[in-house]
């Protein structure tokens, strides 16, 4: 189980999710630079050109989060989910492995924000004694039949106990 690569993956629409989101929260970054060179405009042009050169590594970063890292992480979000265990599989510059099982699992939501909400997107908590772990943008369909896979699998091992 642990040797092979989880097979499911998250909603493509993810990507647009995930997109829309940095985009947005990203424009945070530029506030107190355009105030700056709203300011620096009335001071003088070297102060002007120079806070237009400082924004530009943050354009950059910005475009890069925003468009090329949703991909990124869509393609190498899997998840599997069996009767034994919660297998999941991230992360792209480091890959990380969690492996929840299934009789340690306390109890399993799905949450949907407003973006989310935009996309027909939700994710699945699994909460154990320890920590919460995230399915992140599956369709609403998928995770509801992910929370309740995961509820009957562990109402299973209860009762087997």
């Amino acid at each position: 189980m642990i040797n092979h690569i989880p097979e499911s993956r998250i909603d493509k629409k993810a990507i647009k999710a995930w997109r829309f989101s940095a985009l947005i929260f990203g424009l945070l970054w530029f506030a107190p630079a355009i105030a700056y060179i709203s300011i620096s405009i009335g001071i003088n042009k070297f102060d002007f050109i120079l806070s237009i050169l400082s924004v530009i590594p943050s354009l950059v970063l910005y475009l890069f989060i925003g468009l090329l890292v949703p991909n990124l992480r869509w393609q190498r979000w899997r998840y599997e989910v069996n009767d034994e265990a919660i297998d999941l599989l991230r992360g792209f510059v480091f890959k990380k492995r969690t492996v929840v099982p299934i009789n340690r699992v306390q109890h399993v939501d799905t949450n949907q924000g407003p973006i989310y909400r935009k996309y027909g997107l939700s994710s699945v908590k699994i909460s154990t004694a320890a920590t919460t772990h995230e399915i992140p943008a599956l369709d609403d369909e998928t995770a509801t039949e992910v929370r309740n896979k995961i509820s009957q699998l562990v109402r299973q091992v209860k009762e087997d106990v």
